[in-house]
């Protein structure tokens, strides 16, 4: 749904985005993370086919962005860091605009924008205007614009920047939901745990280059090492140590706890449980250390200087 091959922009010069390459097929959802300036925006406006590629190409929703860029843009819904509002214009008035502009009917206009409202709490925004929205209000706002026409891609730039945690969660649940509805969606966002919850896959750029992708526990492996499992019981850790290196690499361990290295977890935890089990050892809990992926970011960060 979303293809980008070799995709390179430069300003005079100088090299925004840089030989960039990968895939978002339709019901996934790909986290573009990087810091400020590393070619987020630009990438996003060439696959909006605002912006021409100095070299490579881009294919949105089965179009290429040079070929077709008109086209493109019918089929792709954007929403940008800092949205353009028309502050003077109330809620339904402004959806009923960019509804026209879409090509839909007065009936279908009235319905998507009404159920859009809802979907985000915010149903007396119809009759208001935008210039009395809240910072939060007005990014859902935009939002509802860009799922107006229903497009197969969303293009989303920090799409909960300024919102408070309960508008936040209305979002993701939508953007999540239009995953299951089979559209491509390529998220760009400072926020890594929001990341974590709704990407199927991260890719991380770095002056103009990915340096990481792949999905979050890819990532994690690949750069934090092998997972860590804490095991608790409840009798004494008298010989539980020396079971556990019977199966895995002990790292650190306490009254009633042991951390090991678990290569392959699927192989390592059922025969270690049941050796447990043997020794008559009870057993509270068995679970993965949490590793964030800030961590890997940080990680990504540093490396690639």
């Amino acid at each position: 749904m979303i293809r980008l091959e070799g995709l390179t922009k430069q300003f005079d010069g100088f090299t925004a985005v840089d030989g960039v390459s990968f895939s978002v097929a339709p019901g996934e959802i790909v986290a573009l993370l990087g810091p400020n300036g590393a070619g987020k925006t630009t990438t996003v406006r060439m696959l909006a086919a605002l912006l021409r590629p100095t070299r490579g190409h881009a294919v949105v929703a089965g179009i290429d962005t040079l070929r077709d860029p008109i086209g493109v843009r019918r089929r792709v819904g954007m929403l940008t860091e800092h949205p353009g509002l028309y502050l003077r214009m109330q809620g339904g008035e402004y959806l009923d605009f960019f509804g026209r502009i879409y090509g839909l009917d007065g009936q279908t206009r009235e319905q998507r924008a009404r159920q859009l409202l809802e979907q985000f709490a915010m149903p007396e925004a119809w009759d208001r205007r935008i210039g009395e929205f809240s910072k939060g209000m007005r990014q859902k706002m935009a939002l509802a614009r860009a799922l107006l026409h229903e497009p197969p891609v969303l293009l989303l730039d920090e799409p909960t920047s300024a919102m408070d945690p309960h508008s936040a969660k209305l979002v993701r649940d939508a953007v999540l939901s239009l995953r299951d509805e089979r559209r491509a969606i390529l998220v760009c966002t400072h926020n890594l745990a929001e990341a974590e919850i709704v990407a199927d896959r991260i890719a991380i750029i770095r002056r103009g280059r990915i340096v990481a992708l792949g999905t979050p526990a890819e990532l994690k492996r690949r750069l934090l090492g092998p997972p860590v499992m804490e095991l608790r019981v409840a009798a004494a850790p008298d010989g539980v140590v020396s079971l556990v290196s019977r199966f895995a690499r002990p790292l650190e361990w306490g009254p009633g706890w042991v951390r090991y290295v678990a290569e392959d977890p699927e192989a390592v935890n059922p025969p270690l449980l049941q050796a447990l089990a043997e020794a008559g050892v009870p057993v509270v809990t068995l679970s993965e250390v949490p590793r964030s992926l800030e961590a890997v970011y940080l990680r990504v960060v540093e490396e690639a200087g």
